[in-house]
């Protein structure tokens, strides 16, 4: 290549060790180079591709030894496939989660992208010559496929697919290629976009009116706060706390609308990507009047799809993306809006490397832009109300359902009572709860049940050894399945034959304990049996859009009780549900988590919400062994500014976050002893190295789980005031230390998962 008088780009290669190299830019590709577009770029004694990196010196400039600078090789994708703040956000991900700058990188940018998935052509077909009667009369004598042809596409609004409009017509290519050649017809070509729930314009089901509705007072001074913020032109952190159904959906279209007339663009972020379709067809329903096209991003997407809508993002076609966690990294132009729904939830916190916080990433992304990030919930985490408090976030209050529908009544079933009364396959259900149900089903009004574990027993024990079935490869319990009567690890997807004695004493009293779904279910059916019952959680939603399918059944009054998991949690508003019961409600009470009370509040807050959405009035059964529990009895009351109060105190007592950021270290491998060692040795390391004051060091210990999927595990925490600067004194002393071979680690910063 002739790189004469070329000037110099930075390109950072995947693959490359998260390292930013310069390459020349060959005259050919003068003028055409840009940051964040894709390149193919010689690295060592191969070539990688890369994205072009904004220079760390301002701009590319001429080198006076330009010669020993290789070229680039080809400029593989003209549009820029990272939108301008990306390169600034990889970074700061890169040194706030301690992560390798090329993985993160390859987080932002999907595999479809960076590989090079093509486009789909499509070839259309469209009448340019209208024939007189006498003309067409002659052509059904002479060419009676090409009559047809014609008569097929001259009844069409429009272009039509070319491929279908031959099979509809009966017509060959030949018949095709002979009206073309004379002008009659005309042929185009144009991409054809892979377009997810391009039909999801809620299928004759409102999810929301076309025409926005009149806001109450507190709806309409939130979203004036957010129209201020957007009209400022600056950044602001927004936190919408609102109690279940008091329309905090509305304030996000509203804002939405209101970026879109401003020019700009729009992420909405969702905690499940079940329930990204119900999401985009509100979004496409209030914005099809602006001509705004939606776009879906989540993983479940394929390859195409993802390829389609991130190319339509990058080119300025599509200003609002919906869709789960890696929604935030979407290459939209002109960014204003970030919407975190459900900004609680935990699973917007990445389980693989890099360890990001999508509600974390949105607020940062939004600062780089001057834009607004709107998080909303009925149960805030106790890290952005802790903002709030310190002045970093505003917040707006929705203290009541809109048109002032009320908050349904909980009920609290003591079980150790209720067991008591309960024989036979029925004891999953208290007899309250059981009556409840019946009422409902008479009243042809629906219900919601909610147990937070599949299958069908959480183990299996033997009551004459106490031996319990273990996975053999983790050191978790296997949960019965009975529907294909298997022993399953929830961590690893092991699975074994169940048994018919204990293998340890051959008793032959081997049997299940502790109620999954798929009992619940079973004792569903038992005691009503006429009811139309549907389960939903991992184990039944396995075909694509079936999820989507059995929510549009239960709408249309299809279902009389739809039970579940976490799934049904969250989002769903259905207005003839009347009554919800969770079973087990102290499940995620009792584990070995600083917190669980916090999670187990907020998932009976936001399951309780799903009742009484309508005219008509709801009830909610909570059946619990620990009915005092404060989170339980916040719950119950409804008490969110009780349940915070009583929940900062604790964590500021023994100095859990949000008092101060927590780092997980995590360490792994095969050999126990060997991460033992190592885990011990580094804390040691680090206790003669680490600046005093700027960690409080605890640990190590081997982690609740200690093994899984054949891996030992070590925790050690590191709590500080100081994240910034912890972060980087711990990556530069683990650069300096040598843990024994075959053993990992990770630092987990602002660790949600403790354990």
């Amino acid at each position: 290549m002739d790189i004469a008088s070329a000037t110099v780009v930075e390109v950072l290669p995947f693959d490359g060790g998260g390292r930013v190299y310069s390459y020349a830019v060959p005259v050919a590709l003068h003028g055409k180079i840009r940051p964040g577009q894709l390149v193919r770029v010689p690295l060592g004694r191969s070539s990688r591709l890369g994205v072009v990196w904004p220079s760390s010196q301002g701009g590319a400039g001429n080198f006076s030894e330009i010669s020993r600078i290789k070229p680039i090789q080809q400029l593989c994708q003209e549009t820029p496939v990272l939108s301008a703040d990306l390169p600034r956000l990889a970074t700061w991900i890169a040194r706030y989660y301690a992560a390798p700058l090329n993985s993160v990188l390859e987080t932002v940018l999907p595999a479809t992208v960076r590989q090079g998935v093509r486009v789909v052509v499509e070839k259309k077909l469209s009448i340019l010559r209208r024939l007189d009667a006498t003309e067409l009369e002659k052509l059904r004598r002479r060419a009676p496929r090409q009559a047809a042809l014609y008569d097929f596409l001259a009844r069409q609004a429009g272009a039509v697919e070319r491929a279908g409009a031959l099979k509809q017509s009966s017509a060959g290519s030949a018949a095709c290629e002979a009206l073309v050649a004379r002008g009659i017809i005309g042929e185009s070509a144009g991409q054809l976009y892979r377009d997810a729930y391009n039909d999801e314009l809620g299928e004759g089901e409102e999810f929301v009116a076309a025409t926005p509705p009149v806001l109450n007072e507190a709806q309409q001074r939130a979203l004036d706060a957010v129209h201020d913020a957007l009209a400022a032109g600056r950044f602001h952190a927004h936190l919408l706390h609102g109690v279940t159904g008091s329309g905090k959906t509305e304030v996000y279209l509203g804002a939405i609308r209101s970026v879109i007339a401003r020019g700009g663009s729009a992420i909405f972020l969702v905690p499940e990507v079940a329930l990204t379709p119900q999401t985009v067809g509100r979004l496409r329903q209030r914005l099809a009047d602006a001509g705004t096209r939606v776009v879906v991003w989540h993983s479940h997407l394929s390859a195409g799809e993802r390829f389609d809508a991130w190319m339509a993002m990058a080119r300025g076609e599509a200003r609002v993306v919906a869709g789960a966690r890696s929604a935030v990294f979407a290459p939209v132009k002109d960014l204003r809006l970030v919407v975190v729904d459900e900004e609680h939830e935990p699973s917007y916190k990445q389980g693989e490397t890099p360890l990001y916080h999508a509600r974390d990433v949105a607020v940062c992304r939004a600062s780089l832009n001057g834009g607004v990030a709107l998080l909303g919930s009925a149960t805030p985490s106790l890290e952005s109300m802790a903002n709030v408090h310190s002045g970093k976030y505003g917040m707006s209050c929705l203290p009541a359902r809109v048109d002032d529908r009320a908050m349904p009544p909980v009920r609290i079933l003591d079980m150790r009572r209720e067991l008591l009364h309960m024989r036979g396959p029925q004891r999953v259900l208290a007899r309250p709860l059981v009556d409840a149900l019946r009422a409902r089903l008479e009243r042809r009004e629906q219900s919601i049940l909610f147990l937070n574990r599949r299958g069908f027993a959480r183990m299996m024990l033997c009551p004459d050894c106490g031996h319990v079935a273990g996975c053999v490869h983790c050191s978790l319990a296997l949960t019965h399945h009975r529907s294909n009567q298997t022993l399953r690890c929830h961590a690893c997807g092991h699975t074994a034959p169940v048994p018919s004695s204990c293998p340890v004493c051959h008793s032959p009293k081997f049997n299940g304990r502790g109620a999954g779904t798929q009992k619940l279910e079973d004792a569903l059916l038992s005691v009503l049996p006429q009811a139309r019952v549907v389960r939903l959680d991992a184990d039944t939603m396995g075909r694509k859009n079936l999820f989507r399918e059995v929510l549009s059944d239960f709408r249309k009054g299809k279902t009389d009780i739809l039970l579940g998991t976490q799934m049904l949690a969250k989002g769903l508003d259905f207005p003839n549900v009347t009554l919800v019961g969770i079973v087990d409600a102290d499940l995620s009470l009792h584990v070995p988590d600083f917190r669980a009370a916090e999670r187990t509040f907020q998932l009976l807050v936001q399951v309780s919400g799903r009742a009484g959405r309508g005219d008509r009035a709801g009830e909610v059964f909570v059946q619990t062994f620990t009915p005092g529990a404060a989170p339980i009895q916040f719950a119950k009351k409804g008490d969110f500014e009780g349940f915070l109060e009583d929940e900062l105190a604790r964590r500021r007592e023994h100095g859990y976050p949000p008092s101060r950021h927590l780092i997980r270290h995590l360490f792994r491998g095969r050999n126990g002893d060997k991460v033992a060692f190592g885990a011990n040795g580094w804390m040691q390391f680090l206790e003669a190295n680490l600046p005093p004051g700027l960690v409080e060091m605890r640990g190590p210990a081997p982690c609740a789980v200690e093994r899984l999927q054949d891996q030992y595990r070590w925790n050690a925490w590191y709590f500080t005031d100081r994240v910034m600067s912890a972060v980087a004194h711990l990556c530069e002393l683990r650069a300096r230390f040598t843990f024994p071979p075959d053993v990992s680690d990770v630092f987990d910063v602002d660790a949600v998962d403790v354990g």
